[in-house]
């Protein structure tokens, strides 16, 4: 059966994407979901060192291999927000933003994210000066002092990582001493730009528009401390105090601990029949890569197992994943001043076969090398296919920036200021997707919101290229824009436009503006951002 799948899995990080190989590698048809980027929390990680067999290497480019292999074997990727699951009976059912889909066997490898302390003042300063992602934030505090809150792996790689930017890392530990392996604990305490602070929490922190002073304790002198910025500027706290799991799917279905980790049976068994669990969502004492990897491989031998006895139960069988050639291999492309590899060749393929009609990308541009980037990136996507056109003269106030026209002339709303590579590189092709229709698939209450905003709201959104948590909110303003006349989508890798940063006080990405004034940080799927629309 053509809309049939063995086996659909919920999440993309390292879990998910072995579970995809096995199963794919077996011969079952095999769906994995994701709704931000393949990969999950590792590529956040700048390196990986302890996972046997690869000596040394980024999370991202760990997690790229393992998503290369899965898609070798035929295993189907969708990015997408999974918004419930129905696990009664022989055919489950997976809702989606894009639609509802079918499987036998359904896994859940969602992993987990950040955990908020709950300190005054952490929620009004997100993304003012307290952040949760070193990778992605690390940079804006060059020269300025930053404390890292916790005292696990985590909190000990990425205060080294850290240093790297700040003026000092101070560590606030809240237990007497770090909680992770020796090893990396000592990478921590021997660097002589971090200070570590046991049995230290933080009371609260206060500011303006950015941040401008700490209050913390410590919990067995008593002794309080205050930090306060230096005259005119600000400073940083990392917040590295665990994660919550992404269970919320399996509310009501499966059997959850009381911090929310899904609780399985040797077997990965989620506790209803076909459901299973892999990675950092269930219950576990230890939440690494490798361990991660185990999960996912016992899993998909269970589904095996579980997609074969549906297939002799109900008589059907889904249509066998095909594996592909190594015809997309990156040889001879690098280095050779070529922007698209041949696997972002092989993703764009499809996308451009959908579209149903024409676009103008008009760029303004400089005489700056990003400049030059630029318009070499766009001539390379259009020389794959006739639905796009290039033009240079373009009239944007900030360059380099390639603006999105239909064929007809009209603007579509959508634009990119810098070079839409790095993770942004998905969330544009989606929006010459979306711009040129039909584009991905909006959901009839969102549909009557967007025709229902009948004044002017002009979005920009300052992303970084490295940050994986900027492409959600990229998608969802574009698809807005993509379908109202009213509305401006227009995305700034702030590397390129640092102005834009102090203008806003800017601290954290992805960072979003509504009509020049209205700031708001974090990631937002479509609902949430209409909300704010």
């Amino acid at each position: 059966m053509k809309a049939l799948y063995d086996v659909i899995i919920v999440g993309g990080g390292p879990a998910g994407l072995t579970a995809a190989l096995y199963l794919a590698r077996a011969r079952y048809r095999t769906l994995v979901i994701e709704k931000e980027k393949l990969g999950g929390q590792i590529t956040i990680t700048s390196e990986v060192v302890n996972y046997p067999g690869v000596e040394r290497a980024s999370g991202t480019e760990l997690t790229e291999t393992m998503r290369k292999q899965a898609e070798h074997f035929g295993a189907e990727f969708l990015m997408a927000e999974v918004t419930g699951i129905e696990h009664t009976g022989a055919i489950k059912s997976v809702r989606t933003e894009r639609g509802t889909l079918k499987c036998f066997g359904i896994l859940i490898a969602a992993g987990a994210r950040p955990r908020m302390i709950g300190f005054e003042g952490e929620s009004e300063f997100r993304g003012r000066g307290v952040a949760y992602c070193a990778t992605c934030d690390g940079e804006f505090f060059s020269g300025k002092d930053v404390f890292v809150i916790g005292g696990g792996f985590a909190a000990a790689e990425e205060s080294v990582f850290l240093t790297k930017y700040a003026r000092h890392v101070t560590i606030l530990v809240r237990e007497p001493d770090f909680t992770c392996a020796e090893g990396t604990a000592e990478k921590a305490r021997s660097n002589e730009n971090i200070t570590v602070l046991t049995n230290t929490i933080v009371d609260c922190v206060s500011g303006d528009t950015a941040l401008r002073s700490m209050k913390y304790h410590n919990t067995v002198t008593g002794e309080e401390l205050e930090y306060t910025a230096p005259e005119g500027s600000t400073f940083g706290v990392f917040v590295f105090a665990g994660y919550e799991p992404a269970t919320e799917l399996l509310k009501g279905i499966a059997k959850l601990d009381k911090d929310g980790y899904i609780i399985t049976d040797p077997n990965c068994c989620a506790g209803a029949e076909g459901i299973y669990a892999a990675g950092d969502v269930c219950r576990k004492s230890l939440r690494q890569v490798v361990t991660a990897v185990g999960d996912g491989a016992l899993a998909a031998t269970e589904l095996e197992r579980y997609a074969s006895r549906m297939q002799k139960e109900t008589g059907m069988t889904p249509v066998k994943p095909v594996q592909k050639s190594d015809i997309h291999k990156e040889s001879g492309e690098e280095g050779n001043g070529v922007f698209l590899t041949g696997d972002m060749k092989a993703q764009l393929e499809p996308v451009f076969a959908r579209m149903e009609n024409g676009l103008i990308l008009k760029l303004s541009l400089d005489a700056s090398p990003p400049s030059e980037e630029l318009k070499r990136y766009m001539d390379e996507l259009a020389a794959l296919t006739d639905k796009i056109k290039i033009e240079t003269g373009g009239t944007a106030d900030e360059r380099p920036c390639v603006q999105v026209f239909r064929e007809n002339g009209e603007y579509s709303g959508l634009a990119f200021h810098g070079v839409p590579g790095g993770h942004e590189f998905t969330s544009f092709v989606l929006g010459l997707y979306n711009a040129a229709g039909p584009g991905q698939p909006v959901d009839e209450e969102a549909k009557t919101a967007i025709s229902d905003i009948n004044e002017t709201k002009n979005i920009k959104i300052l992303v970084s290229l490295s940050c994986t948590m900027c492409p959600e909110l990229v998608t969802s303003a574009q698809r807005i824009a993509s379908l109202s006349g009213n509305v401006t989508a227009e995305v700034y890798d702030i590397n390129r436009f640092p102005e834009l940063k102090d203008k806003y006080n800017v601290m954290s990405v992805p960072c979003l503006i509504i009509n020049g004034k209205d700031v708001h940080f974090g990631k937002k799927n479509i609902k949430q951002l209409l909300e704010l629309l």
